[in-house]
């Protein structure tokens, strides 16, 4: 029996030492999505990951609508003791400012970043029908067909959007954009031939373009996919927004205490280091981006500052 007890004692000490450090009761990441896209596939990757390190469940809860401001605000006015935690593609906190008058919380006052975790470039795509198989092909069919042409997106204002809208007016025409919940459900979309395009994260896109179901024709980034070597870049094209991607990371409520604000980020750090995980995300696009706080804070204030100016010359307001 003595034995026994020796040999279990290491596996009891893992959650004994999280509690002791202030990690008592189930976590909670929310997400402002639906399952099935970037933040959700990312989300379900470290969960089982951070619950090992943190010796307490991890679980993944979805609270979509209002362009993501209902899961914000949840977390926003948690009990700010490190157990309820924001995963989110960080666009929607960088655009909401601009095209909200009055938010039921205020991004920098009520939040704290704990990490960026990863980022993932956005893959053009069309539906398999379009006959066009190359970007200059493509443009020309745009051109030829503007009233014919919907592009999907994850809800106007989101990053994808005005990443669709600023491509339209580099090629010229306007094109008809219809919202879906979330960047699943616009692929879902393109690949049911309700839209004919769509801009979207690789993660959840790349699978859908492997297998055919779509088309691929750009990405963004700074390099070309490697499971999609033949799609040319963004700035290749010259096309607006090389840059733009799915950045997703991690916030809690502002008062959270630094030190478990440390624990978390060392713990996702830890968690995105695994060769599993990082298989699977490099197989779906994404690169681990897991800088700390203070990166994620200068991010969070530059891209602000820049989608503002998109969003007001737009004329884009959700009230």
């Amino acid at each position: 029996m003595f034995r026994r007890n020796l040999f279990a004692a290491p596996l009891l000490a893992l959650p004994a030492a999280a509690r002791a450090q202030g990690f008592d009761h189930t976590l909670r990441l929310i997400l402002p999505f639906a399952p099935g896209g970037t933040s959700d596939i990312v989300a379900r990757l470290l969960a089982p990951e951070l619950t090992k390190r943190l010796g307490q469940s991890v679980v993944v809860e979805n609270r979509t609508g209002g362009f993501g401001n209902i899961a914000i605000d949840a977390v926003a006015k948690a009990p700010p003791d490190g157990h309820t935690l924001l995963l989110t593609d960080t666009g929607i906190l960088t655009t909401a400012p601009s095209l909200f008058r009055q938010l039921p919380f205020d991004i920098n006052r009520d939040l704290v970043p704990v990490t960026m975790l990863i980022y993932a470039p956005y893959i053009l795509a069309v539906h398999p029908a379009v006959p066009a198989t190359d970007a200059m092909a493509f443009e020309a069919y745009v051109r030829a067909n503007r009233d014919k042409v919907n592009i999907a997106h994850s809800g106007i204002g989101n990053a994808n959007h005005l990443t669709s809208l600023l491509l339209a007016q580099h090629w010229g025409v306007e094109l008809t954009m219809v919202p879906y919940r979330g960047g699943s459900a616009a692929v879902a979309a393109t690949v049911g031939g309700e839209a004919q395009m769509v801009i979207n994260g690789a993660t959840a896109t790349q699978p859908f373009v492997t297998g055919g179901q779509l088309r691929g024709i750009a990405v963004t980034g700074p390099k070309r996919l490697a499971a999609l070597p033949a799609l040319p870049t963004f700035t290749e094209l010259r096309y607006p927004a090389p840059e733009n991607g799915t950045w997703q990371g991690v916030l809690v409520p502002a008062g959270t205490p630094p030190a478990l604000v440390a624990q978390l980020e060392a713990a996702l750090r830890a968690s995105l280091a695994v060769p599993a995980v990082q298989e699977r995300l490099a197989a779906i696009g994404g690169e681990v981006r897991a800088e700390g706080a203070g990166p994620f804070r200068d991010w969070l204030a530059r891209e602000t500052v820049a989608w503002g100016a998109i969003i007001k010359a737009n004329n884009i307001r959700l009230d």
